[in-house]
Formats: C-alpha cells, sequence, structure tokens
C-alpha cells in the first residue's frame, strides 16, 4: 500500500487533466465545488463549468441539454443529494434517452462521517443500479479514480461514477488495467472470495491478512463496476473457492451485495454473506464508524470464517 491520498482530491486532479484533453468536457456543480473538488477543473476553464446553486434538478437537467449538444458533462455534487433531489431528471431524460452524462457523487458510503445520516450515501447505488442505460462505478484508490474518469469519457451512455470523501491508501500502480465491466483480482486464495468495491479495498485485504496468519487464504475482488458486474468473475470465484462475501460501504440492500447475489443465484449458488448497511448511521469520525459498522479488518475476517463454515 502506498501513501493515502484523497480520493476526491485524485478526481478534481484527473478531471482538470482531462478537460486540457478534451475540450468537450463541461463541469457542473451545486455550490460544492471546493467540497467535491471539481473547482479545481472550474478555476482552469471558467467557461465551461457552471455552479448552478443548490439546485440538483435543476443541474442534471441542465446536462441533459449540454449532452444533446453533444458535449461531455461531468455532474458534481454528493452522492445522495444527486441520487434523491436529482432523481427524475436521471430517470427521465438522462437514462431513457440514453445522454452522455456522467454522474460524478462524491461523499458517497459514511464517508461525510461528520454531517450524519442525512448527507451519507447508502441507498444511491440501489437507486442508479435499477436505471436502464445506466453504467456504475465505485473507485477504491487515487489511481483507479484517474483511470475511471478518462474511462467514462470514452464510454458513450450515462455513467454514474460513485467517490469517497476520505483518504485513502494508493493500491495500484499508474500502469494498471482498468475496463469497464471488469473486475480485479488483487489478491488470489482458494477458501472464500471478498469481493469489495470502494475505498474499504484496504480494509477487505488487511482481513485477508490477517486469516492468512490463520492459514485462510482469502482471495479479494475490486468490482469496481457495479454494472454492468462481471459474471463471469463471480461465478470463476464461487467455483473456486466456494463461499463469498461481499464488503461495500452502502445498504446491504440493493448494492454490490444484492447483485453478486442475484448471479449466484442464477449460476452458481454458494454460501454467501453481504457486509454494509443494516440502518441509518450516526455522525463521528470516520474510521471509528467503519470500525463500528462492521468494516473493520477484524470484523471482515470473523464473517468470512462464518461463511467458510456453512461451505
Amino acid at each position: 500500500m502506498g501513501e493515502n491520498i484523497a480520493i476526491r482530491d485524485a478526481y478534481g486532479a484527473a478531471l482538470k487533466e482531462l478537460g486540457e484533453q478534451n475540450k468537450k468536457i463541461v463541469g457542473l456543480e451545486a455550490d460544492v465545488a471546493s467540497s467535491t473538488k471539481s473547482g479545481i477543473f472550474g478555476m482552469a476553464f471558467p467557461e465551461r463549468y457552471f455552479n448552478v446553486g443548490i439546485s440538483e434538478l435543476d443541474m442534471v437537467s441542465m446536462s441533459a441539454g449540454f449532452a444533446r449538444e453533444g458535449l461531455i458533462p461531468y455532474v458534481n455534487t454528493f452522492a445522495v443529494f444527486l441520487t434523491t433531489r436529482g432523481a427524475d431528471p436521471i430517470q427521465s431524460l438522462i437514462a431513457y434517452d440514453k445522454l452522455n452524462v456522467k454522474l460524478c457523487g462524491t461523499y458517497c458510503g459514511l464517508s461525510d462521517s461528520y454531517d450524519g445520516a442525512s448527507h451519507q450515501a447508502i441507498t444511491d447505488l440501489a437507486f442508479v443500479r435499477a436505471i436502464p442505460n445506466m453504467t456504475v462505478i465505485t473507485v477504491a484508490d487515487a489511481v483507479e479514480t484517474k483511470k475511471a474518469v478518462f474511462a467514462i469519457a470514452d464510454h458513450q451512455g450515462p455513467v454514474y461514477l460513485r467517490l469517497s470523501r476520505a483518504a485513502a491508501p494508493v493500491y495500484y500502480s499508474e500502469d494498471m488495467k482498468f475496463e469497464i465491466g471488469k473486475g480485479i483480482t488483487v489478491r488470489d486464495g482458494r477458501d472464500v472470495t471478498i469481493i469489495t468495491t470502494g475505498s474499504v479495498l484496504h480494509k477487505a485485504l488487511a482481513a485477508a491478512e490477517l486469516m492468512e496468519a490463520k492459514g485462510i487464504r482469502a482471495r479479494v475482488v475490486d468490482m469496481h463496476t457495479i454494472k454492468p458486474i462481471d459474471e463471469e468473475l463471480i461465478i470463476e470465484c464461487a467455483r473456486e473457492t466456494g463461499a463469498i462475501v461481499t464488503v461495500e460501504e452502502h445498504s446491504v440492500c440493493g448494492g454490490l451485495g444484492s447483485a453478486v447475489a442475484e448471479v449466484l443465484a442464477e449460476h452458481m449458488p454458494v454460501p454467501m454473506t453481504r457486509i454494509g448497511a443494516t440502518d441509518f448511521a450516526e455522525s463521528g469520525d470516520y474510521e471509528q464508524l467503519l470500525v463500528k459498522y462492521g468494516y473493520g479488518p477484524e470484523s471482515i475476517a470473523e464473517r468470512c470464517a462464518e461463511v467458510i463454515k456453512r461451505k
């Protein structure tokens, strides 16, 4: 693991670099330029950056117009507000017409820890994953963030890019291959597979290290694309390890865990458990919240041991 870099900082820098290379990129934000770091792009290209104010519905609706004119809008605000206040135009304007809009929801999961349940996005994946024509991506570190920012620009159609506020250890090297729809096996193992998404990747890897000391070899998969999900990789992991644990900073309903369970139910039923939110969280220190709600390496390792017993 490398140094800790805030994913939102990596996003802002990547968006600016993309804007330098592609003049079709425009940015929209809902009065949160500093928070989302999209303001880095705005400072460099003020003529291509639009602060709509705290009006997410209008911001998403405006992005549809930009897309119809051949531009590639990156829409920026907190994930919880983007997918609730902006829900109507996301579905009826963006997705229905397959418009080339990139919806970038930051402060996902519990990462807006001190602002509490009103600002913590734990239902966003359930909403966007259910929408037809929508591609859904969550990134794990600064390198994967940059790769995703560039990859979705080349992808024709609506995308939801889920970004954490928090700093995360850099796992990937700059030459990592990022392909939409293809998960990445970051650690091999034969006893259980941990499928994770987003910045909790490093928690899953730490849990695998704990289990290794006890003779349990855990495979770890970074499933950065939630939709379309890599069914082939999930089936392979189920067949080869016989047990699956999903880890996500999201509700256990409708997100990664649900997507993986659907694949297993149809193709390769094996013992499985889902680690995620089961209720609204509280305010507090981010790392302390992760531990309290079951994302600590020790908790993940315990859940893995439980599912292995069901094989």
